[in-house]
């Protein structure tokens, strides 16, 4: 709850904290921002996306970005890196209003933002709420920061996290301050949002607090992605959580479970999101690509991931694409130093992966549709319908051959995606090892 007198207060901060040269903060969008059920996301580790490990590498690479179909863009910590404890991690925040040095300036990050909206492209700031550096400016506030029955802070409890001190959320200035720190970005550098790290450890009542604030002070629409999975965190204003469970279900299936508890993880899953909310879908994160497996590892080679990624795109939730899966990256791809990835390499993967990306696009039903299952276990079969134009998702997640049963109702002409060839579907289809198709009708 907000207490008028914090209100106030709220509003007065908002109303002064505008641009020094720009007498209207956050003023509106000249384009419309994509609803919630269209994103498509990707994430950008700014060290390892070019050789320049830094923001004008990301700004080069736009068209790329822009050629997967992609109109929201996740922005990894930009921010200064503590050197207290340091393991070199962009989630040990030294300073919240700063661009890091190593990624450029703040000039850098209003370029990239600015050619991003000329692409008609969102752009998030990653928010690493729950904890700081050692050598962060608040660190004198120690009744902002949790500490143990010596008086002494602590890192986040239950973690090895050394590099960081626990941020104490009952201490109602640090709430306030860090609010205007997430304003400072929207005021100065036109951020649409914000993926915030960590959600779930995070009281529920500082993002109501921090959401309707940020979202009080502008006329833009803004969007917000929780890392996390916890039930409070739509109904306090995210849009957008994590599907961990879709993850770890997909990755069990290309492990052997049957391919027939997808629809269930599903369903569950979008059963339990208030309208208007969704899920993110992916088959890989900067996380995940750093110390578990690049997809390619993961789900059995190439052929592998690009299905396992065909699936979680097309049945449900709002995909991510993590910077380096489109060229079937490899090997791991660490955040804790600079490692440049590789865009030349496997250049037909990536044309297959914006042919996909752009059926997506262009097929409503794909991303707003029923969705009807015809799974079996080793085949990942559906179709999703929205007003009388279907697109069925056929893939096989087993490295072997494999047959499938098709429904009578699905028995009809229908066209490739991609070529547009028109075929009838007969009662059974055969699909080599990780084969994967997508046909549309229009009826």
């Amino acid at each position: 709850m907000i207490f008028l007198p914090e209100l106030a207060f709220l509003l007065l901060l908002a109303a002064v904290s505008c641009r020094k040269d720009d007498p209207q903060p956050n003023p509106p969008l000249e384009w419309e921002v994509p609803a919630v059920e269209d994103l498509v996301f990707y994430e950008v580790n700014v060290r390892a996306f070019g050789a320049s490990g830094d923001l004008t590498g990301v700004r080069q690479k736009l068209d790329h970005i822009a050629s997967l179909g992609v109109n929201a863009i996740w922005l990894m910590p930009i921010h200064p890196i503590g050197s207290i404890n340091s393991v070199n991690s962009p989630y040990s925040v030294q300073n919240y209003t700063e661009v890091g040095a190593e990624y450029g300036t703040l000039d850098d990050l209003r370029a990239l933002v600015d050619e991003a909206h000329d692409r008609g492209i969102i752009v998030v700031l990653d928010w690493v709420a729950n904890h700081t550096a050692w050598d962060h400016p608040w660190i004198t506030n120690t009744d902002w920061y949790t500490q143990d029955a010596n008086g002494n802070i602590i890192h986040p409890a239950g973690t090895n996290w050394q590099d960081v001190a626990d941020l104490n959320f009952s201490n109602g200035p640090m709430r306030e301050a860090m609010i205007e720190a997430m304003r400072f970005w929207l005021d100065n550098a036109d951020i649409d949002g914000f993926r915030c790290d960590a959600a779930d450890w995070v009281p529920n009542s500082f993002w109501e607090q921090a959401i309707w604030s940020l979202r009080a002070g502008t006329e833009r629409p803004l969007i917000f992605l929780a890392e996390g999975a916890v039930s409070g965190l739509l109904p306090a204003g995210f849009d957008v959580n994590f599907g961990w469970n879709w993850y770890d279900g997909i990755k069990s299936v290309y492990n052997g479970t049957s391919a027939t508890t997808l629809a269930g993880i599903h369903t569950g899953q979008m059963n339990s999101i208030p309208n208007g909310k969704t899920q993110l879908r992916f088959t890989t994160n900067h996380d995940e690509s750093a110390w578990d497996a690049t997809p390619v590892t993961l789900f059995g080679g190439l052929d592998g991931a690009f299905g396992a990624q065909v699936i979680s795109t097309f049945m449900g939730g709002i995909p991510l694409i993590y910077g380096s899966q489109e060229v079937g990256q490899p090997s791991t791809v660490p955040f804790f130093s600079n490692a440049p990835i590789n865009w030349t390499q496997n250049s037909a993967f990536l044309a297959d992966y914006q042919a996909m990306m752009g059926i997506y696009g262009s097929h409503p039903e794909a991303r707003s549709g029923s969705l009807a299952d015809a799974s079996n276990s080793s085949v990942v079969s559906f179709v999703r319908e929205l007003d009388n134009r279907q697109i069925w998702v056929a893939v096989n997640c087993r490295n072997a051959a494999k047959s499938l049963d098709v429904p009578v109702g699905w028995q009809e002409e229908w066209a490739d995606a991609l070529t547009g060839e028109l075929q009838v579907a007969g009662a059974t289809r055969e699909f080599e090892p990780y084969e994967w198709s997508i046909w549309v009708q229009e009826n």
